[in-house]
Protein backbone atom coordinates (compact mmCIF):
# COMPACT_ATOMS: atom_id res chain seq x y z
CA UNK A 1 0.00 0.00 0.00
CA UNK A 2 1.33 3.61 -0.97
CA UNK A 3 2.12 6.38 1.46
CA UNK A 4 -0.23 9.37 1.26
CA UNK A 5 0.29 13.14 2.02
CA UNK A 6 -2.07 12.47 5.05
CA UNK A 7 -0.68 10.05 7.26
CA UNK A 8 0.15 10.91 10.67
CA UNK A 9 3.70 10.55 11.91
CA UNK A 10 4.10 9.84 15.27
CA UNK A 11 6.93 9.03 17.66
CA UNK A 12 9.42 11.80 16.63
CA UNK A 13 8.75 13.71 20.04
CA UNK A 14 7.84 12.77 23.51
CA UNK A 15 5.00 14.86 23.79
CA UNK A 16 3.11 12.68 20.69
CA UNK A 17 1.70 10.27 21.26
CA UNK A 18 -1.16 10.08 19.23
CA UNK A 19 -2.46 11.62 16.38
CA UNK A 20 -4.36 13.76 17.75
CA UNK A 21 -4.48 17.69 16.91
CA UNK A 22 -3.49 18.86 20.24
CA UNK A 23 -1.13 15.68 21.43
CA UNK A 24 1.62 18.19 21.47
CA UNK A 25 0.77 21.53 23.18
CA UNK A 26 4.25 22.70 23.84
CA UNK A 27 5.87 22.02 21.06
CA UNK A 28 2.64 23.80 18.90
CA UNK A 29 2.23 26.71 21.33
CA UNK A 30 5.99 27.77 21.80
CA UNK A 31 6.37 28.17 17.69
CA UNK A 32 4.84 31.66 18.58
CA UNK A 33 8.08 32.02 19.93
CA UNK A 34 9.00 32.72 16.09
CA UNK A 35 6.52 35.31 15.72
CA UNK A 36 7.29 37.01 18.19
CA UNK A 37 10.95 37.15 17.02
CA UNK A 38 9.63 38.22 13.64
CA UNK A 39 7.53 41.13 15.14
CA UNK A 40 10.42 42.64 16.88
CA UNK A 41 12.81 42.07 13.97
CA UNK A 42 10.27 43.76 11.63
CA UNK A 43 9.99 46.56 14.47
CA UNK A 44 13.96 47.30 14.17
CA UNK A 45 14.10 47.41 10.59
CA UNK A 46 11.21 50.28 10.56
CA UNK A 47 12.93 52.34 12.86
CA UNK A 48 15.96 52.24 10.43
CA UNK A 49 16.73 54.91 7.77
CA UNK A 50 14.35 54.25 4.79
CA UNK A 51 17.85 53.86 2.79
CA UNK A 52 19.20 51.56 5.32
CA UNK A 53 16.06 49.07 4.73
CA UNK A 54 17.08 46.16 3.02
CA UNK A 55 14.69 44.39 1.53
CA UNK A 56 17.15 41.17 1.88
CA UNK A 57 16.63 41.93 5.55
CA UNK A 58 12.74 41.89 5.27
CA UNK A 59 12.63 38.26 3.66
CA UNK A 60 14.70 36.72 6.57
CA UNK A 61 12.10 38.24 8.75
CA UNK A 62 8.90 36.84 6.47
CA UNK A 63 10.79 33.50 6.66
CA UNK A 64 11.95 33.69 10.64
CA UNK A 65 7.32 33.88 10.59
CA UNK A 66 6.68 31.52 8.11
CA UNK A 67 8.61 29.00 10.31
CA UNK A 68 6.66 29.50 13.29
CA UNK A 69 3.55 28.72 10.96
CA UNK A 70 5.59 25.37 9.45
CA UNK A 71 6.35 24.17 12.72
CA UNK A 72 3.08 24.80 14.15
CA UNK A 73 1.46 23.13 11.52
CA UNK A 74 3.95 20.10 11.88
CA UNK A 75 3.34 20.02 15.63
CA UNK A 76 -0.71 19.96 15.18
CA UNK A 77 -1.15 17.32 12.37
CA UNK A 78 2.02 15.40 12.30
CA UNK A 79 1.11 14.37 8.86
CA UNK A 80 4.22 14.05 5.88
CA UNK A 81 2.68 17.39 4.05
CA UNK A 82 2.74 18.92 6.99
CA UNK A 83 6.50 17.97 7.99
CA UNK A 84 7.63 19.36 4.47
CA UNK A 85 5.72 22.99 5.87
CA UNK A 86 8.15 22.34 8.77
CA UNK A 87 11.16 21.35 7.33
CA UNK A 88 11.49 23.52 3.74
CA UNK A 89 11.15 27.05 5.15
CA UNK A 90 13.98 26.01 7.68
CA UNK A 91 16.20 24.76 5.16
CA UNK A 92 15.91 27.68 2.74
CA UNK A 93 16.55 29.82 5.95
CA UNK A 94 19.75 28.08 6.44
CA UNK A 95 21.21 28.67 2.57
CA UNK A 96 20.12 32.23 2.87
CA UNK A 97 21.41 33.07 6.42
CA UNK A 98 24.88 31.16 5.89
CA UNK A 99 24.99 32.56 2.03
CA UNK A 100 24.32 36.30 3.60
CA UNK A 101 26.60 35.74 6.41
CA UNK A 102 29.64 34.97 4.12
CA UNK A 103 29.08 37.73 1.96
CA UNK A 104 27.21 40.58 3.51
CA UNK A 105 29.31 40.00 7.10
CA UNK A 106 32.23 38.56 6.20
CA UNK A 107 32.80 39.65 3.07
CA UNK A 108 34.31 36.80 0.67
CA UNK A 109 33.87 36.86 -2.94
CA UNK A 110 30.61 35.77 -4.75
CA UNK A 111 33.20 32.50 -5.61
CA UNK A 112 34.32 31.99 -1.73
CA UNK A 113 29.95 32.23 -1.01
CA UNK A 114 29.63 29.51 -3.67
CA UNK A 115 32.18 27.28 -2.28
CA UNK A 116 31.09 28.20 1.34
CA UNK A 117 27.56 27.02 0.28
CA UNK A 118 28.77 23.77 -1.69
CA UNK A 119 30.59 22.46 1.57
CA UNK A 120 27.98 23.55 3.66
CA UNK A 121 25.50 21.36 1.21
CA UNK A 122 27.38 18.55 1.25
CA UNK A 123 27.70 18.45 4.72
CA UNK A 124 24.58 17.81 5.83
CA UNK A 125 23.99 14.20 4.01
CA UNK A 126 27.22 13.41 4.98
CA UNK A 127 26.27 13.63 8.90
CA UNK A 128 23.47 11.70 8.35
CA UNK A 129 25.19 8.73 7.03
CA UNK A 130 28.61 9.21 8.72
CA UNK A 131 26.68 9.65 12.30
CA UNK A 132 24.17 7.01 13.55
CA UNK A 133 20.67 8.61 14.09
CA UNK A 134 20.17 6.72 17.40
CA UNK A 135 22.50 8.62 19.22
CA UNK A 136 22.09 12.16 18.02
CA UNK A 137 17.96 12.00 17.88
CA UNK A 138 17.62 12.68 13.70
CA UNK A 139 19.72 16.22 14.99
CA UNK A 140 22.82 14.96 12.47
CA UNK A 141 21.12 17.51 9.79
CA UNK A 142 21.65 20.96 11.91
CA UNK A 143 25.46 19.93 12.66
CA UNK A 144 26.77 21.53 9.68
CA UNK A 145 24.65 24.79 11.18
CA UNK A 146 25.43 24.94 14.30
CA UNK A 147 29.65 24.32 12.92
CA UNK A 148 29.26 27.13 10.33
CA UNK A 149 27.97 29.46 12.65
CA UNK A 150 30.74 28.67 15.39
CA UNK A 151 33.48 29.20 12.31
CA UNK A 152 32.03 32.58 11.13
CA UNK A 153 31.98 33.74 14.60
CA UNK A 154 35.61 33.13 15.01
CA UNK A 155 36.76 34.51 11.99
CA UNK A 156 34.14 37.34 12.31
CA UNK A 157 36.34 38.29 15.22
CA UNK A 158 38.93 39.62 12.56
CA UNK A 159 37.18 40.47 9.63
CA UNK A 160 34.02 41.94 10.46
CA UNK A 161 34.76 42.57 14.80
CA UNK A 162 31.35 44.71 14.99
CA UNK A 163 29.56 41.26 13.63
CA UNK A 164 31.57 38.70 16.04
CA UNK A 165 29.68 38.82 19.52
CA UNK A 166 26.39 38.36 18.38
CA UNK A 167 27.26 35.72 15.90
CA UNK A 168 28.70 34.39 18.64
CA UNK A 169 25.71 34.82 20.71
CA UNK A 170 23.93 32.89 18.12
CA UNK A 171 26.55 29.82 18.07
CA UNK A 172 26.17 29.17 21.79
CA UNK A 173 22.97 29.60 21.89
CA UNK A 174 22.15 27.09 18.73
CA UNK A 175 24.52 24.71 20.32
CA UNK A 176 22.26 24.64 24.02
CA UNK A 177 19.21 24.25 21.45
CA UNK A 178 20.66 21.42 19.56
CA UNK A 179 21.60 19.90 22.92
CA UNK A 180 17.90 19.82 23.70
CA UNK A 181 16.56 18.67 20.71
CA UNK A 182 18.64 15.56 21.09
CA UNK A 183 17.76 14.72 24.34
CA UNK A 184 14.46 14.77 23.81
CA UNK A 185 13.76 11.16 22.93
CA UNK A 186 16.19 10.17 25.81
CA UNK A 187 14.62 11.99 28.43
CA UNK A 188 11.23 10.28 27.71
CA UNK A 189 10.69 8.23 30.52
CA UNK A 190 12.44 11.15 32.66
CA UNK A 191 10.12 14.30 31.11
CA UNK A 192 7.11 12.92 29.74
CA UNK A 193 6.96 16.11 27.82
CA UNK A 194 10.13 16.59 26.86
CA UNK A 195 12.66 19.22 25.89
CA UNK A 196 11.57 19.77 22.12
CA UNK A 197 9.87 22.86 23.08
CA UNK A 198 13.34 24.04 24.40
CA UNK A 199 14.75 24.06 20.92
CA UNK A 200 11.99 26.11 19.59
CA UNK A 201 12.19 28.78 22.00
CA UNK A 202 16.02 29.21 21.60
CA UNK A 203 15.72 28.85 17.89
CA UNK A 204 13.36 31.46 17.88
CA UNK A 205 16.49 33.54 20.37
CA UNK A 206 18.88 32.51 17.32
CA UNK A 207 17.41 33.25 14.38
CA UNK A 208 16.08 36.63 16.23
CA UNK A 209 20.10 37.57 16.76
CA UNK A 210 20.90 36.43 12.68
CA UNK A 211 18.18 39.10 11.66
CA UNK A 212 19.52 41.86 13.87
CA UNK A 213 22.71 41.28 12.17
CA UNK A 214 21.89 41.01 8.54
CA UNK A 215 19.19 44.51 8.64
CA UNK A 216 21.83 46.23 11.83
CA UNK A 217 25.51 45.08 11.45
CA UNK A 218 27.98 47.42 8.99
CA UNK A 219 28.49 45.41 5.85
CA UNK A 220 31.94 43.91 5.10
CA UNK A 221 33.10 45.37 1.84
Amino acid sequence: MGTSWNDPITGLYCERTSAAFWAEPLNAVTNLAFLLAAWICWQQRAELPAAQRSRFGAVMIVLTAVIGCGSFLFHTFATRWAMLADVVPIGVYMLLAVGAILRRTLGLSPTGVALGLLVFLAAIPATVVLLPPDRFSLSQPYLPALATLAVCAWVARWRNPAAAPTLTAAAITFAVSLTFRTLDQPLCPTLPFGTHFLWHLLNAVVLYLINTLLISVPRRR
